[in-house]
């Protein structure tokens, strides 16, 4: 039993000299964190994502609501702001010059806030074009990227923000 006990009151001072010895370091890390100003980084601006996957012109305008507006809050208090707005799947019909019924409030948008870009996927296209028997085409503000879903991936892994409406 009396080893047991040693053991046991060894082990609680052990802790407890840890405990001591790293309560110095944590007070001066959360001191030295909350006290130091900020450094000056330049702003970088805010980044935005907007997914449109399905077929549905209420979607797409929302899509459009959403960028629009929060383009607008940004430039209303001098802020810069990027979006994105990614089609794929059959999302794509909003930048399909056949097929869009939003191709209108994309040339308006595209002509009065180059800050909103629309990204249309090359794979959906592909295979639209394949099954349609004829080249599907889209409207001039559409920039065809490789994949709808890796480029959202990659901007979110960059830091951009993403929203589906």
């Amino acid at each position: 039993m009396i080893r047991v006990e040693h053991i046991i009151r060894l082990a609680t001072i052990c802790v407890a000299v840890l405990f001591l010895a790293a309560s110095p370091a944590m007070a001066q890390s959360t001191r030295s964190t909350s006290t130091l100003p900020l450094p000056n980084v330049p702003k970088k601006g805010h980044h935005l994502i907007l997914q449109v996957n399905t077929n549905d012109p209420a979607m797409m305008n929302l899509a459009l609501n959403n960028a629009t507006n929060v383009e607008q809050y940004y430039k209303s208090i001098g802020e810069k702001v990027e979006i994105e707005i990614v089609t794929f799947g059959p999302g794509l019909h909003m930048l399909r010059d056949d097929t869009s019924p939003v191709k209108d409030r994309i040339k308006t948008i595209a002509e009065k806030m180059p800050s909103i870009s629309f990204m249309a996927c090359g794979n959906t296209r592909a295979n639209m074009t394949k099954a349609e028997e004829k080249e599907v085409p889209l409207v001039p503000q559409a920039t065809m990227v490789k994949s709808g879903v890796v480029r959202v991936m990659e901007l979110q892994e960059q830091g951009w923000s993403y929203l589906r409406p």
